[in-house]
């Protein structure tokens, strides 16, 4: 019998909502009844109907509440209340002010000047588009997410310099299910805000082991870390725009061995495993034969530290070298190579910037 693969679900970003709650609230404002849904055009021309939670008006503004659905894709937003209120304003701008749990922006690189709300351009646009296709009149437009500081400890937020909250992001308006485009988005902000912010020495790591390792082994700032997850090809290509004196990767080896082999995205569901790589070169180097052992880990264990740290540094020159071919040359690279229990297992190249 034939499998049956299950079609995931699209949601929308918080962008999206946003501008729905606003279409919302001034609705309301305008005297009609409140909707239980509004219609949104979204950047790419799409006309979608999004539900809302709450659209009341008060003594002088109107608020509207809409429920981010993310659809089938793990955010962590997924649930939470977008508030919206507005109020009448001087002059026929569209102003925007960061409400509760909504972040603002306090250092250079970003795409929203610092001392502004934490709004992306394109939810800007949705918002004061959804606004204007009601009226021309200057109106202010706060936007309130309750819980939003608290959920944006978990986000790169607090690394881009993002306080206070959570961003109004997304540039499509749909969420697409396990799409990496949120995670790149911070990526490439976090490349911007360190070159911004004239730290010309970065450490790249794949997360959080490869950060802490990194304040454990070496001398660097909160500033110098870039965590890049598994798009070290996008990272890395978008690091090379910039004018870095020298970058730093450092990680575990089964995790980095893989970009030796072109494998640029290392999730485990996309790529394959380091381990034969890693095991065959563990025997040729030692003369031990190829190792049978389950784990790259177990394979570095099974050495002896002389042998170990042969493995370790032929493996970072090999990565070393396949990074900087990614950089087209442009930027010099060291690696080092670390396992689960943060030892210096190898290293390529002159660590004296970081030490």
């Amino acid at each position: 019998m034939a499998s049956k693969t299950k079609t995931l679900r699209s949601g929308f970003t918080t962008g999206a909502c946003a501008a729905a709650a606003a279409k919302a609230a001034m609705t309301v404002m305008l005297g009609n009844e409140a909707p239980a849904k509004v219609t949104l055009a979204l950047p790419g021309g799409e006309e979608v109907f999004i539900p809302v939670a709450v659209a009341e008006f008060g003594k002088e503004s109107a608020r509207a509440v809409v429920v981010k659905d993310a659809g089938d894709d793990p955010d962590i937003t997924n649930g939470i209340a977008i508030s919206v209120s507005l109020a009448w304003s001087e002059g026929n701008d569209v102003c925007f002010i960061a409400g509760e749990g909504v972040g603002t922006v306090t250092k250079p690189g970003l795409s929203v000047l610092p001392g502004e709300p934490a709004i992306n351009p394109v939810p800007r646009r949705m918002i004061s588009d959804a606004v204007r296709s009601m009226t021309d009149r200057g109106v202010t437009v706060t936007i309130s997410i309750p819980g939003g500081e608290e959920l944006a400890k978990r986000t790169f937020n607090p690394r881009l310099g993002i306080t206070g909250g959570l961003s109004i992001i997304g540039t499509t308006g749909r969420v697409r299910p396990f799409s990496c485009s949120a995670i790149r988005e911070s990526i490439r902000s976090v490349i911007e805000v360190t070159a911004a912010g004239g730290f010309t020495r970065p450490v790249v790591v794949p997360g959080h082991i490869g950060a802490r390792s990194a304040r454990a082994l070496l001398r660097v700032r909160e500033e110098d870390i870039i965590e890049v997850s598994n798009e070290w090809g996008f990272a890395l290509d978008a690091i090379k725009e910039h004018a870095f004196e020298v970058i730093l990767v450092l990680g575990h080896p089964g995790k980095l061995a893989k970009l030796i082999q072109g494998q640029w995205d290392t999730h485990s569901s996309r790529s394959p495993s380091a381990l034969p790589y890693v095991a065959t070169m563990a025997g040729s180097l030692t003369g031990l034969g190829y190792m049978d052992i389950p784990t790259v880990e177990g394979v570095f264990g099974a050495l002896s530290e002389k042998n170990k740290r042969l493995l370790g540094d032929e493996l970072a020159a090999n990565i070393g070298e396949a990074v900087e071919e990614r950089l087209e040359g442009k930027i010099p690279v060291a690696v080092v190579l670390i396992d689960m229990k943060t030892n210096l297992l190898g290293q390529k190249g002159d660590l004296t910037p970081w030490q």
